[in-house]
């Protein structure tokens, strides 16, 4: 069968002094498959969209901010991830500088800039934190993972590092 995943953008906002990041926690939608959990901005890509483009946006729509420097920290293939097991593939970005302010909440819940160090005790979906640690590890490898999900939990993880690039 055919690997057909929801593709999705998933972006993490630094501040400007590296320390924090901004995070949704997801409180307005009772329905809300991460109803409760802290998450990273973004979502499903549209159509004819690619996926810088679709990141952005997604942190514009969520967030009120433009990005201005973005990195592709690595890709994630969630198979079983969604609601009813459809398989999902996820960008993951650094937005190390972007423009604006961003609001106290958002129609899913609150943004919230948080302490890197206090992102693990966070109510996060449980496979956050086999890959958050690449995400914040700013001058480290490009990952690209597989996480398989089964009835709402990670069931395994595997992860390609590539080094960084020469002279960045």
């Amino acid at each position: 069968m055919p690997y057909t995943p929801v593709l999705a953008t998933l972006g993490y906002v630094f501040s400007p002094d590296g320390r924090r990041v901004l995070m949704i926690h997801r409180t307005a939608r009772p329905g809300d498959a991460h109803f409760g959990k802290y998450n990273g901005l973004g979502g499903k890509l549209d159509a004819g969209e690619d996926v810088v483009a679709g990141m952005r946006r997604e942190i514009r729509e969520e967030a009120g901010i433009e990005c201005e420097s973005t990195h592709l920290a690595g890709t994630i293939s969630w198979p079983g991830f969604g609601k009813h097991g459809e398989d999902w593939f996820g960008f993951v970005f650094r937005v190390d500088r972007f423009s604006g302010t961003p609001p106290a909440a958002n129609p899913e819940g609150t943004l919230e800039w948080v302490e890197l160090a206090r992102v693990p005790s966070l109510p996060l979906w449980e496979g956050d934190r086999y890959f958050l640690p690449l995400v914040f590890d700013r001058t480290g490898p490009q990952f690209h993972g597989v996480m398989p999900y089964r009835d709402g939990r990670p069931v395994g993880w595997t992860v390609s590092l590539l080094p960084p690039s020469p002279g960045g």
